[in-house]
């Protein structure tokens, strides 16, 4: 029997890609090494080495003079606000460092959840003291007051001393620098280690080729250092586990709750517009045929015309149901997908298995945006065959996926963020994958194939 992932692979059609990436060799090491001081990055990140450096004496003196002022301050009741104040400036600290790390260090630090204020005194000054993000922007300050200061400051120091190094035989010759010695002898010498003075151009010279060769290595020292602020700002300064979770459940919510209002508002303009003009129509006839019955005339072509719009309100009645609850969801996924193959107007090839049943939501969630992508195909993609897939993904997961052979350029799904939007095409599925914690993979390059993946929980959310 063939491997899931096999299948899976033959269905999306995909080349295999070559894992990681090559091993730089000799040359381009050495190459790197001789190009690194002249490249931007080295420039930019030796700023934000002199940039930190001094923001970490300004960090340093902000939490003595904020904390320790306000914590004395505390013994009495004003400082318990100027308290609150000064712990939740730790996050301005935080965007400081958030922007010169996105210029500087061309690091992508997303801001963490804003501060949740509150009416009530009391409820602000417990939402300001439970800010976990502006205690983690005081934690961060604290390993600046020495990362950026202390390891800083050593860093532009030894910087210091390699460019002189460097300079030495300029300094030397043009300086005309002298020291004595304990004999009272004069030495042309910049530089002397005890009784050992460079004072002639072959020891001059050595002492610039160790400069020089410092200056080759020092752009590493301070990628680095700059490494370590990268990862120092990362860990403190962005989002949490748990906070981007909050987010993605409020994001899923508010996408579900767009949703059924959508569906309600559509169900809502279905049944006012067409089952309940058909059923006014209905009744209007019946009283027709009631006034003709009355007066001795016939009324059998009215009571016909009635009966055939009964069956037309019951045929829309069906179809709104078919949108809310697909009735051949009761016998499986795969068989209501196999329905809803039959009904597409190009030829789709199905294949499914799922060795355990999903839960209802999830078969509903497939379903669905199975049927959207079907729609989407026969729309826009100029496509003469599909193919879906429904497949395991690992233990607990199933991955559906829709391919076809059109024109390809399907834009990825947007980011819904911060605002209500109604669900709808590529982002609809995306929001509706991620209220139950799934994923949406669009791949569609310019000339086709298209191949959209959906990863869904088979058990539903956790």
């Amino acid at each position: 029997m063939t491997d899931p992932a096999e299948q899976f692979t033959l269905m999306t059609d995909r080349p295999p890609q070559p894992s990681g990436t090559p091993a730089p060799d000799a040359r381009s090491m050495l190459l790197a090494v001789l190009l690194a001081p002249f490249q931007a990055r080295t420039w930019k990140e030796l700023i934000y080495l002199i940039m930190t450096a001094g923001l970490g004496v300004l960090a340093g003196m902000y939490g003595l003079l904020g904390f320790g002022g306000t914590l004395y301050l505390s013994l009495f009741v004003i400082g318990i606000p100027l308290l609150a104040c000064v712990l939740l400036g730790a996050r301005v600290w935080g965007k400081v460092y958030r922007v010169l790390g996105l210029i500087l260090l061309d690091a992508e630090l997303p801001d963490p959840p804003p501060f949740t204020f509150q009416r009530s005194p009391w409820g602000w000054l417990r939402a300001a003291f439970t800010d976990r993000t502006a205690w983690r922007a005081v934690a961060f300050l604290v390993i600046q007051c020495v990362l950026g200061f202390g390891v800083g400051t050593g860093v532009l120091m030894l910087i210091f001393l390699v460019g002189m190094l460097a300079l030495s035989p300029l300094l030397w010759f043009y300086g005309n620098p002298t020291n004595v010695d304990t004999q009272g002898v004069q030495h042309h010498s910049l530089i002397q280690f005890g009784d050992y003075y460079v004072e002639t151009w072959p020891r001059v010279l050595g002492v610039g080729f160790i400069g020089l060769l410092g200056c080759f290595v020092l752009p590493w020292l301070i990628r680095g250092v700059c490494q370590i602020h990268r990862l120092t700002s990362y860990w403190l300064l962005t989002p949490t586990v748990h906070d981007q979770q909050l987010v993605e459940l409020q994001e899923s919510r508010r996408a579900a709750v767009n949703d059924s209002a959508a569906t309600l508002r559509r169900l809502e303009r279905d049944l006012h517009d067409g089952t309940q003009a058909r059923l006014v129509s209905i009744a209007m006839m019946l009283g027709r045929a009631e006034e003709r019955t009355a007066a001795g005339g016939e009324a059998g072509e009215l009571i016909a015309q009635a009966r055939s719009g009964t069956k037309e309100a019951l045929t829309e009645l069906r179809e709104l149901v078919r949108g809310i609850h697909p009735p051949a969801l009761e016998l499986g996924l795969g068989p209501a997908l196999e329905t809803l193959a039959a009904r597409c107007a190009i030829p789709v090839e199905l294949r499914v298995l799922l060795p355990v049943r999903p839960t209802p939501a999830i078969e509903t969630i497939a379903y669905f945006s199975v049927a959207e992508l079907l729609t989407n195909v026969v729309k826009h993609a100029a496509a003469t065959h599909i193919w879906v897939a429904v497949l395991p993904a690992g233990q607990s997961a199933l991955a559906v996926s829709v391919r076809d052979n059109g024109q390809g350029g399907a834009l990825q799904p947007a980011e819904i963020r911060g605002e209500a939007v109604v669900a709808g095409g590529l982002s609809g599925l995306a929001a509706r994958a991620r209220a139950v914690d799934g994923t949406l993979v669009v791949d569609s390059p310019v000339g086709g194939p298209t191949v959209v993946t959906m990863y869904l929980p088979i058990a539903g959310p956790q």
